[in-house]
């Protein structure tokens, strides 16, 4: 940890922060996962996990991936171009709303296929996520790009926060079941976004603004592009055993899993801080400096993650069934095989940082398409036999494969910029 303090310089207390964030979160949302199971049994858990995860994938896909290419561009070459700042929130609000629309239009396959609880009322009005979490998470990486990381972690303990004292005021005010998950969900995701975006109101983030640019939404929009792949696919990695859980087994089954893989997540908590941190920062920099310090900070990454992952897997076999009771002891074994397929993950943060930072996200996608793959085969092929066991064997190879092929992309750009002064220009949004 002090070589990593080192290495870091003073974004070790920022990196720290985020850590502390992201683990709030994880425990408000942990917290709010067990407030719905004790209420409404592990059948509420699938529904509100699933409408924790599509809503966000939706969102992504019809803004051309702007949550994750915000960042880059607050903090890199065009960082001082006044048309940026509404620039962004148009697409925010023209992919929101488009993305809101399709699901709306697409309610009742989405009700048979995935919500067979749920009304198509409440699933119509579940919409409405899909773009207050596109609005949310571009305020989060608004404030990540403009080196506000206060702010930011400020959004990422909030949006998960949020939900327990507003499911809570529904309760009081007498909704009950999966009304009351829904409601919640869209009222708490109001509260986060007024938040982040009156922070940034308050940093002078439109200070000077000029109106937006279709030049520039198409610049905005390559690199989204190119970076959306790897963010849908991730997020697809991430939770796509959920939706063939859902498919293939039953809510019960998907309740248990989602516990487990929620738990096992922990471990990725230093990794996406780096990855957070580190991404500003390297498109400020340029690639020959950037790829100096990643390559310091890779071993150090790698053991930070490795050393986390023993203590939760011995952590799991009574810290699960102790919170959720015994209904969820099944979810111990799935939440150990998961921990070990995240033993790299440290070391694919830091390049992930890397790629996104001097200008490279296409090659992330191509590692998360990797992991994809995997997934969609063992998930096929075990899913059936195996159930949440066998989704979590999925899941522990993709990872893994993702993480190697994150390493072989890192050297082979790292090599090419060997020779570059430290100062290099930063490539711009739509090279390679």
């Amino acid at each position: 940890m002090s070589r990593l303090r080192h290495v870091m310089g003073g974004r070790y207390k920022v990196l720290f922060g985020n850590i502390v964030a992201r683990l709030a979160a994880l425990v408000s949302l942990a917290f709010a996962t067990l407030v719905v199971a004790r209420t409404g049994g592990p059948a509420a858990v699938g529904v509100y996990v699933l409408l924790r995860v599509l809503p966000s994938l939706i969102g992504v896909v019809f803004a051309a991936g702007l949550p994750g290419s915000v960042a880059y561009f607050r903090a890199g070459p065009h960082r001082d171009d006044p048309r940026l700042p509404f620039t962004l929130v148009s697409i925010a609000l023209v992919g929101g709303v488009t993305g809101a629309a399709a699901w709306v239009a697409a309610s009742s396959l989405i009700e048979r296929a995935l919500f067979p609880d749920l009304s198509l009322g409440l699933v119509m009005l579940s919409g409405v996520l899909v773009l207050t979490r596109v609005i949310v998470a571009t305020a989060k990486s608004c404030s990540q790009g403009s080196d506000d990381l206060r702010g930011a972690n400020r959004v990422i303990f909030t949006e998960e926060f949020n939900f327990l004292p507003v499911y809570g005021l529904i309760w009081a005010m007498g909704g009950r079941g999966l009304t009351a998950v829904v409601i919640g969900l869209v009222l708490a995701d109001v509260a986060t976004l007024s938040l982040g975006w009156g922070r940034l109101i308050r940093r002078r983030f439109f200070s000077d603004a000029a109106p937006p640019s279709r030049d520039l939404a198409r610049v905005i929009v390559a690199y989204g592009l190119r970076a959306q792949l790897g963010g849908v696919i991730s997020l697809m990695n991430l939770r796509l055993d959920f939706i063939l859980l859902s498919l293939m087994t039953s809510p019960a089954v998907l309740g248990v899993y989602a516990v487990a893989s929620k738990f096992a997540e922990l471990v990725r908590i230093p990794g996406m801080s780096l990855t957070y941190v580190l991404y500003p920062r390297f498109a400020r920099e340029g690639r020959a400096e950037a790829a100096r310090n990643a390559r310091r900070l890779l071993p150090k990454a790698g053991l930070l993650t490795a050393a986390a992952v023993v203590p939760l897997w011995l952590a799991a076999g009574f810290v699960i069934p102790s919170i959720y009771g015994s209904e969820f002891s099944p979810a111990v074994v799935p939440a150990r095989i998961i921990l070990f397929g995240l033993v790299l993950d440290g070391v694919g943060s830091v390049v992930t940082g890397f790629l996104y930072g001097v200008g490279r996200p296409g090659l992330n996608s191509w590692a998360m398409a990797v992991g994809l793959a995997a997934t969609v085969v063992l998930d096929v092929a075990l899913i059936p036999p195996f159930g949440a066991v066998g989704a979590a064997v999925a899941s522990a190879v993709a990872y893994l494969m993702v993480s190697i092929a994150l390493v072989g992309f890192f050297w082979w750009v790292a090599k090419s910029v060997s020779m570059l002064p430290v100062r290099a220009k930063l490539p711009s949004a739509d090279a390679g």
